[in-house]
């Protein structure tokens, strides 16, 4: 079974794409914020990371450039979770590190879309 972490700081967002993530057959973890982010990936792996950019504390274009840099992601593939989808700023999220961007509201769709994008599903048809 394929796993992700989810780190946002709004519980909404956190319930909705561990949802539909679960719906998809995926087992799914939360953290609210970056500290635990960090220390969840420290002490578990999985194969996707839904990093939040707008965080207090740590934001998670920082917890991306950290995880990447002391190999916490061991493989996994991270992801900015965000509303900020400017050109410049997806730009900018790819250079942190991050694998793909996914703009907030997310859908079912865009959820599986995305997996299928970063090769951890299957595309339909």
């Amino acid at each position: 079974m394929k796993s992700a972490l989810v780190v946002d700081d709004n519980e909404v967002n956190r319930i909705l794409v561990s949802r539909f993530l679960s719906k998809l057959g995926w087992q799914v973890a939360n953290a609210e914020d970056g500290d635990q982010a960090l220390a969840w990936m420290a002490d578990n792996s999985a194969d996707l990371v839904l990093l939040d950019i707008s965080m207090p504390t740590i934001s998670g274009d920082e917890v991306c450039r950290r995880a990447r840099a002391q190999r916490l992601d061991k493989g996994a593939r991270l992801v900015a979770y965000t509303a900020h989808a400017m050109p410049e700023e997806r730009e900018h999220f790819l250079s942190c590190g991050f694998d793909a961007i996914l703009v907030k509201p997310v859908s079912r769709q865009a959820v599986a879309s995305l997996l299928v994008d970063l090769g951890l599903a299957e595309g339909e048809g």
